[in-house]
């Protein structure tokens, strides 16, 4: 069982980037930030932006053909307009992606999709009009294990082990968080955008399948 765990992904090449750097590539990413790694054999699944803007109604269902495989996800939040070359080998061979909210741009949820399919919820600073199709809770489903998505935390108006779901995919602090209260796996992966005060800038991984859920905090280097 992965809960828990914290690991570290390293900063690609010796060079400092600024972020008036990183607020460049976040602008252009599907012609700049992913020319770089497509040439580093960055698996990258263009057809997947056709899950993008589903119905809110609706329920993500994710299931493999074999129920009980390990599925890997990848959890990011919080990322302000900002879509640091760092996140992408983190991130690199997840099946489903979450934006967990505070996008900040409408480049960022296509350039994510290139990687996987995207489920997203907007955020407090998501108000502009290319954000108002994107939701404010969403309900995943991967391998049977239901995952219910909003930014803000303090905002939950409902009982998630009573409501049958397995984990609460939050954001909106920049404070990574995975823990498990009442049998419900509460995971924050914290802020991949710009750095707040002195917190980590990371992302996050879950291995869902239909006995459980796993889940680490990725570090990413970026200083």
């Amino acid at each position: 069982m992965r809960v828990g765990k914290v690991c570290h992904a390293g900063k690609h090449g010796t060079s400092q980037e600024s972020d008036e750097d990183y607020r460049s590539v976040a602008q252009c990413p599907t012609e700049r930030l992913f020319k770089e790694w497509s040439d580093r054999r960055l698996p990258l699944a263009p057809e997947a932006g056709s899950q993008l803007l589903r119905d809110a109604r609706d329920v993500g269902r994710y299931t493999a053909a074999a129920v009980d495989r390990e599925l890997l996800i990848g959890v990011i939040s919080d990322t302000h307009r900002l879509l640091r070359r760092e996140a992408l080998p983190a991130l690199a061979g997840v099946k489903l992606l979450i934006h967990a909210g505070d996008i900040g741009s409408p480049d960022i949820l296509p350039a994510l999709a290139r990687l996987a399919p995207v489920e997203a919820v907007r955020g407090n600073v998501d108000t502009e009009v290319w954000a108002r199709p994107i939701p404010a809770t969403r309900v995943v489903e991967v391998q049977g294990r239901s995952l219910y998505v909003l930014h803000d935390l303090k905002q939950l108006d409902l009982d998630p082990s009573a409501a049958g779901f397995n984990a609460v995919i939050c954001g909106h602090s920049h404070v990574p968080a995975n823990e498990v209260r009442d049998g419900v796996l509460y995971f924050n992966p914290g802020s991949a955008g710009p750095r707040r005060f002195r917190l980590p800038v990371c992302v996050g991984r879950l291995w869902v399948s239909s006995t459980g859920i796993g889940a680490e905090i990725v570090m990413l280097n970026v200083d």
